[in-house]
């Protein structure tokens, strides 16, 4: 796939999806494949729980097709998950970590029997196109291959004691059942992120996924369950519960049983997570907010930077936490560079998320699409203005009223529209003078997760990556600021909550770390050289 359609202009409108070959009989075998025809029950263990809740329809924003429906959990439902979870913990966390790694290995290897369909499911439910949710199925299988070995890198150190015949070391061990809280905008990747690393620390998991995208979810773990029951493991070690926030969403943040909480999601309810973990003295791992910028120096190869901002602005429809918000352009690259980005937007095919040349389907449904238009509307009434797109589209496959055109918008640094993270394909050009405004407007927002620089100076490059520069969790050069590799440890700092996934040490938040001192001598030293005679 291209990333702009190329080629003689259409007579038709540019912005017009191709013909949508997706029908409901293809919905129907992609279910099929995936077990998924018929009421599906919101909580398991390995095993579904006869949930009486309330009945939940998933609803896809590219046709308006309802997907399914599923009878949600309730809190008893959840107790009942815990329970189970909590008496697995204790047979789980002794099978040796290369082994709970090689159960990892074949959880990656199903997911690849299962791509196809699963990221056609991702796409169909969430909206993103085919090759970003094939891609974050890849995302899973990635994250298998890295945690197989890393189960056998859960290093401990050795330390010098001050004591004379003294060893002293640190261990790590399984934590318990680990809460694993994600967002619409990655329906099963994130969960993986996080459940590979605790099943690899011999931890048990508990999975909310998002409600509106429950279908993904209840996929990813019947395609898990049947890996462990294939292994002979007992129920428990991969559950999920899908519900309300208020009930099993609360149970879970609140149970004392669960000493971590993964949470993907925003700000305003990462601190109410945050409030209700720390209460209980619980340990908290917090994705919240992105409001990514990439600045562009007179040095850049603007080529790259206008695949690298379009990309990044609006793939996903721009509802990643690592989409591109901001472009903190130079004043005499300005000009040259907005009106190469108005060209590439339109040449950007919104339709149809499973039409191979679609580079944006729709926003997640209609509130996102009427928040969209909010945060337009308080640009211009904060001084900025529109340079292109914003619209929503009606109309034939549009009837849904989830499409949008991507929105290029010129803004001041300050302005407070621009310090808000819209999960929407709203970019704002902003201009600087001197690679010190550039930084200050790169960091003062109060979200800080990923940020880049296109130049080919060497001094601004490290500059931007040095304690003077960028403050987000990610810095990258000459790449966009969306995605992430899985290897690196993803997360940012301020609103973004502080936590990190997939790679490096962020297999120690999954575990608990034990300092040991053993004694080999004959003799017992006292701290501060006491000494008390025994007869």
């Amino acid at each position: 796939m291209t990333l702009f359609a190329g080629g003689k202009k259409d007579t038709h409108n540019e912005l017009d999806p191709l013909p949508t070959r997706q029908t409901g009989e293809d919905m129907e075998e992609i279910l099929r494949k995936l077990d998924l025809l018929g009421e599906q029950l919101g909580a398991g263990t390995g095993s579904w729980l006869h949930c009486r809740g309330e009945l939940l329809e998933s609803v896809s924003p590219v046709n308006g097709q309802t997907i399914g429906r599923i009878r949600c959990a309730g809190k008893d439902d959840y107790d009942q998950v815990a329970l189970l979870a909590s008496r697995a913990f204790s047979e789980w966390r002794a099978i040796p970590a290369p082994k709970r790694g090689d159960i990892v290995r074949q959880l990656g290897n199903a997911f690849r029997e299962y791509k196809k369909e699963l990221g056609a499911l991702v796409s169909l439910e969430m909206g993103k196109i085919r090759a970003e949710g094939e891609g974050e199925v890849q995302e899973m299988i990635d994250m298998a291959d890295f945690t197989v070995g890393q189960s056998r890198m859960l290093y401990g150190l050795s330390m010098q004691s001050e004591r004379p015949s003294h060893r002293m070391y640190e261990q790590w061990h399984p934590f318990g059942t680990v809460g694993v809280v994600t967002a619409f905008n990655f329906p099963v990747a994130v969960w993986a992120w996080n459940m590979m690393l605790a099943l690899i620390a011999g931890d048990t998991v508990i999975w909310k996924p998002s409600s509106k995208v429950p279908f993904s979810a209840i996929a990813a773990t019947k395609i898990a369950w049947r890996v462990l029951r294939e292994n002979g493991l007992p129920d428990g070690i991969l559950n999920i519960v899908i519900g309300k926030g208020g009930s099993v969403g609360e149970a879970l943040i609140s149970d004392p049983g669960v000493p971590l909480i993964s949470f993907t999601g925003s700000v305003r309810m990462g601190r109410h997570v945050g409030q209700a973990v720390q209460a209980r003295l619980g340990r908290t791992l917090l994705e919240l907010g992105g409001n990514n910028a990439i600045i562009v120096t007179p040095s850049a190869d603007l080529k790259l930077t206008v695949q690298a901002i379009v990309f990044g602005a609006v793939g996903t429809a721009g509802q990643r936490c690592t989409s591109t918000r901001r472009v903190i352009v130079h004043e005499g690259v300005y000009p040259t560079l907005s009106q190469a980005l108005i060209k590439a937007y339109r040449q950007v095919r919104i339709g149809s998320p499973l039409e191979e040349t679609t580079l944006m389907g729709p926003l997640i449904d209609r509130e996102a699409v009427a928040t969209m238009q909010d945060a337009l509307e308080a640009l211009k009434k904060q001084g900025g203005r529109i340079l292109f797109g914003g619209e929503v589209l009606s109309g034939g496959a549009y009837d849904t009223g989830t499409y949008v055109t991507p929105c290029l918008c010129e803004a001041k640094a300050g302005l407070p529209i621009v310090h808000e993270e819209t999960f929407a394909p709203i970019l704002y050009l902003i201009k600087y003078e001197t690679m010190e405004d550039a930084i200050r407007f790169n960091n003062e927002v109060p979200q800080g997760l990923s940020s880049s620089i296109f130049t080919n100076d060497l001094r601004e490059a490290e500059t931007f990556l040095s304690y003077r520069g960028s403050d987000c969790g990610i810095a990258n050069v000459n790449i966009g600021t969306s995605g992430a590799e899985i290897g690196g440890a993803f997360g940012g700092e301020k609103d973004t909550g502080g936590g990190r996934e997939a790679g490096s040490d962020a297999w120690k938040f999954y575990m608990r770390r034990q300092t040991c001192t053993v004694n080999w001598s004959r003799d017992l030293p006292l701290a501060q050289g006491i000494r008390f005679e025994l007869d």
